[in-house]
């Protein structure tokens, strides 16, 4: 037989309405009845009805992530690593996880989060890939649905959030290759809306002149965050007539594409092409040869997103609302360094 809220309120004498809002804890309800509530519900075998539940606190207990790809690319490690750390979180508060996919900045992207937001179907979002005017920043935060980002945007919005030193680790990366005796030094990026491609070529950039490196126009090449990019990119980089002796990669998925055009081309990795990326994902550590890369905690990362957001969901005071990174450049064999 199924317990409910009516058969708890009938046992300890109290009104239905009365567990209910113990078992949902609103603070009208002293501590002490509400501790007789969740005890009997416990000793009776209470199941909450979660969807009943939803509906009387107009909550639903789930975050949000919709993933900013034209292509389904949950294998992209980057992507599984941070929805892996998404995933362990929120099941730690409880809270669900909604994953979906869309094309970034189209009507099908729009009308999710519009949709999801209008249906009240996730409490709140986490953010990737900003663009450096991003719509998503500019309708949450018109609409006051809480969010968390990995990363900022020029809007000039406060919101929960994360962020990486890209500058400064692209410095030190270009600094690293320069040491190696690496002078070609071309960077392959992302489409120039993205703030990660503004962050990182910025510091690409200032190593080139801190090296004292004229910036060469010819060794800039646009991918889009794939392997299947950084392929492309790089078949036609290596075909000019000077061509790069090192390529510093947005990420390290475009990194991989890099290694897979020049073993094609017969080229010694570390030797002849130093390749470098961007993220740090676990894949990176097994690549031939083992790939350089300035790596950022992706897995942790996620889950202090979902941290902060849920704590803005739940109405607490968050301490921090930005956090910033430092990358940790990781040398390996590729740019002609050691194992790490």
């Amino acid at each position: 037989m199924v317990v409910t809220i009516r058969d708890i309120a009938k046992k300890l004498e109290l009104s239905i309405g009365a567990v209910s809002r113990a078992l949902d804890g609103y603070p009208d309800i002293s501590d002490e009845t509400r501790q007789r509530v969740i005890q009997v519900a416990h000793e009776m075998g209470y199941v909450p009805n979660r969807a009943a539940r939803q509906l009387r606190r107009k909550k639903a207990d789930a975050v949000g992530y919709i993933l900013p790809a034209n292509t389904p690319r949950f294998a992209d490690p980057f992507f599984s690593e941070f929805i892996a750390g998404l995933g362990d979180e929120t099941a730690l508060h409880p809270f669900d996880l909604v994953i979906s996919i869309a094309p970034p900045g189209e009507e099908p992207e729009k009308h999710i989060y519009q949709s999801w937001v209008q249906g009240r179907k996730v409490d709140g979002f986490i953010l990737t890939h900003l663009h450096l005017h991003d719509w998503r920043v500019q309708y949450l935060s018109q609409q006051g649905v809480p969010f968390a980002a990995l990363e900022n945007t020029l809007d000039g919005f406060d919101f929960a959030r994360v962020e990486v030193n890209r500058q400064g680790g692209m410095v030190e990366l270009v600094t690293h290759l320069v040491e190696r005796g690496f002078r070609r030094i071309a960077y392959l990026g992302g489409a120039p809306e993205l703030k990660i491609q503004a962050d990182q070529f910025d510091g690409y950039r200032q190593g080139l002149e801190k090296a004292g490196i004229p910036y060469d126009f010819n060794l800039l090449a646009t991918g889009d965050l794939t392997s299947s990019g950084g392929y492309f990119a790089t078949k036609h980089m290596l075909s000019i007539p000077d061509p790069p002796n090192a390529i510093a990669c947005i990420n390290d998925e475009t990194a991989f594409g890099v290694l897979h055009a020049a073993h094609e081309l017969g080229l010694q990795i570390g030797r002849d092409l130093a390749v470098a990326g961007f993220d740090g994902v676990q894949a990176s550590r097994y690549t031939e040869p083992p790939m350089t890369t300035l790596d950022i905690p992706v897995y942790d990362i996620a889950r202090q997103l979902v941290k902060m957001l849920v704590t803005d969901i739940v109405g607490h005071p968050l301490p921090d609302r930005q956090v910033v990174l430092q990358p940790m450049l990781l040398i390996r064999e590729s740019t002609g360094g050691n194992i790490s």
